[in-house]
């Protein structure tokens, strides 16, 4: 049963934790540590959901444990990754786009539309926390959906670590490892996890919050993800083109051997 006033307390706690991070963003004149953010949102709401929607069930406890998983892993890799860096060109280009008060403006051009994303994407974490019912072969599934999205998420992004740490690879395009088989192993990795969550969602009865994957996956595919990081990205790094040529762009796939067409290498996938 969807129960508006525990929702309603996830936007609460989403809008407070943003209120904070934008603070901290004025002073620092950086507004990409929403970035660090992105994720304990949902574990802020998680939280909500599982532990003040009444007795704590099975599939509750389970879903907090892997939204904890997955948020505080990736929080920290986002954190780790973006320090001392200067902020990301995606912002800056909207910083540029809505001066003057950009500082001010953010709020809601940045902080207060991720919240409302976050927000309504958290669909199927309420009603995995707040569904009844005992555990079954519906939530194995979804364990084992999630498990291997998680996987291929923590394991693309030790690999693109690893590879940028080495000067001799500036420049140059990772293809090997899980980025040998498809061109964004983390984004495919953070799809699948949340549609492990719709599944939990699905086992307690929650069917309604299948919008939400379907719109975390349009935005991987088409908003804030794949197309967004590839949009010209082959002009800033010529051999991404034949990298394209060669490679699946979200779902893994065998490498293709074909010699590229000179469609291909304009960076038709």
């Amino acid at each position: 049963m969807f129960d508006w006033t525990l929702y309603l307390s996830g936007l609460m706690i989403t809008s407070l934790l943003l209120l904070l991070t934008w603070i901290v963003s004025f002073f620092k004149r950086d507004v990409g540590i929403v970035d660090s953010t992105w994720s304990l949102m949902f574990l802020g709401m998680a939280i909500v959901y599982a532990l003040t929607g009444g007795e704590l069930s099975a599939r509750g406890a389970l879903t907090l444990v892997l939204v904890s998983a997955w948020a505080l892993r990736l929080s920290v890799y986002v954190t780790w990754r973006n320090w001392g860096e200067d902020e990301d060109r995606r912002y800056q280009a909207i910083r540029r786009n809505h001066q003057p008060g950009f500082a001010f403006k953010s709020l809601y051009l940045v902080f207060g539309l991720q919240g409302l994303l976050a927000w309504f994407i958290s669909l199927p974490l309420l009603a995995a926390a707040t569904g009844a019912g005992p555990l079954g072969m519906l939530d194995a599934v979804a364990v084992l959906v999630w498990a291997t999205g998680f996987a291929f998420e923590a394991i693309a992004d030790a690999q693109l670590a690893a590879f940028k740490a080495r000067a001799k690879n500036r420049g140059a395009v990772l293809d090997t490892g899980l980025w040998r088989y498809t061109r964004h192993p983390n984004y495919f990795g953070e799809c699948l996890i949340w549609w492990g969550y719709y599944l939990l969602a699905l086992a307690a009865g929650g069917w309604w919050a299948l919008p939400a994957p379907l719109l975390m996956t349009f935005l991987l595919l088409r908003v804030s993800g794949v197309a967004l990081l590839e949009r010209d990205i082959g002009e800033r790094r010529p051999a991404y083109r034949d990298y394209v040529c060669a490679t699946n762009a979200f779902v893994p796939g065998p490498r293709k051997t074909t010699p590229a067409t000179p469609a291909c290498r304009g960076g038709t996938p």
